[in-house]
């Protein structure tokens, strides 16, 4: 049934996205194709639920076989990139698209310096040669715009001590304190993936919203993308506890300069003004060392890497014994200079 591939005009050769040039490319010719002139063939469909049962390659003719949330994939016969279009259709259409930037040789050299930049990860880790398989995954992500009606009442107090002639003073002034805040939140991201980690996801951020682009079909072409799992509805909570803390920093920062400060009342109102559903660029690097794969995400704009490698004990230990030599030495120097001899 219905699925997106684009084929180059000249060649006939299937064509992807390149992070590096931004256009639609083909790799067998050479020919690129600026994608806000592409029409949207999203446009000129109209799915009903359910009403896709099965999905065919327009190259080969094979079937393909995805899980459910999957909206772009490539043919596993002749690696076809293609975009199952009623994936991505109605409620399931995302609003904008960050496209990478990163390509996927970039990405593989990225990582190989990351992982050498490893000061207690395994000697045979740090040489980055064990990469099982790297995949360019557009991640579904819901956008909240967040408003925040703040009021807070406590009180404070400040402590200043002096010497006048023979007595020492201890002053204490107390304050009642009230604040009343307004902020608002923008572009704050919440993974809608239930396949994907999301402490992973968050240590991503932050990705460059000023990169934002109407969302287009061709974008998705040679990449893997994936579909909400959730609505925005669902994980709104998880959105406005993302909030809190900075909430509570932005309060504190309000109430410095003085010695100690109670609260009596808080209330915090959160107003869900906005969410666009969008697709973020992600690397995932799957990574074998010593029989045990290791997980990896690396920001397809940005270039960051997040995950968590093995550890060398014996250089920990290392470390350690560092640590304790270089505080070994610095007792040893204060009690020479103390004593007026080396001990």
């Amino acid at each position: 049934m219905p699925v997106i591939e684009y084929r180059c005009p000249n060649c006939g050769s299937g064509m992807n996205f390149d992070g590096n040039t931004g256009m639609l490319s083909c790799p067998s010719c050479g020919r690129q194709d600026n994608i806000e002139q592409i029409p949207d063939p999203l446009k000129k469909q109209v799915f009903k639920e359910n009403e896709i049962k099965s999905y065919h390659c327009t190259s080969c003719g094979a079937d393909l076989v995805t899980d459910a949330d999957t909206s772009a994939t490539t043919c596993s016969f002749c690696g076809a990139a293609v975009v199952l279009s009623d994936r991505l259709s109605g409620e399931l259409a995302p609003a904008m698209v960050i496209p990478f930037a990163i390509t996927k040789e970039t990405a593989k050299e990225a990582f190989k310096k990351w992982c050498k930049n490893g000061l207690l990860t395994p000697s045979g880790f740090m040489t980055a040669d064990r990469i099982k398989e790297i995949t360019g995954i557009y991640v579904p992500f819901w956008l909240y715009e967040l408003h925040n009606r703040i009021e807070v009442h406590g009180r404070a107090t400040k402590v200043r001590s002096y010497t006048q002639g023979d007595y020492h003073y201890t002053e204490t002034q107390h304050y009642e304190i009230y604040r009343k805040i307004r902020l608002n939140y923008v572009n704050l991201p919440i993974d809608a993936s239930k396949k994907m980690d999301d402490k992973l996801m968050d240590k991503l951020e932050p990705f460059p919203y000023n990169q934002l682009k109407d969302f287009k079909t061709p974008y998705l072409a040679g990449y893997i993308a994936e579909k909400y799992s959730y609505t925005d509805e669902e994980l709104y909570p998880r959105a406005k506890e993302k909030t809190q803390p900075y909430i509570e920093s932005y309060i504190a920062s309000t109430v410095s300069g003085y010695t100690s400060v109670s609260y009596t009342d808080k209330q915090i109102d959160t107003t869900l003004k906005n969410a666009d559903y969008v697709l973020l660029p992600v690397w995932m690097v799957y990574y074998d060392f010593n029989r045990t794969e290791y997980t990896f995400a690396m920001n397809g704009q940005t270039g960051k890497v997040v995950g968590r490698p093995p550890i060398s004990k014996a250089k920990v230990a290392g470390w350690f014994a560092g640590v304790s030599a270089v505080s070994f030495l610095s007792i040893k120097v204060v009690a020479w200079m103390m004593g007026g001899g080396f001990l």
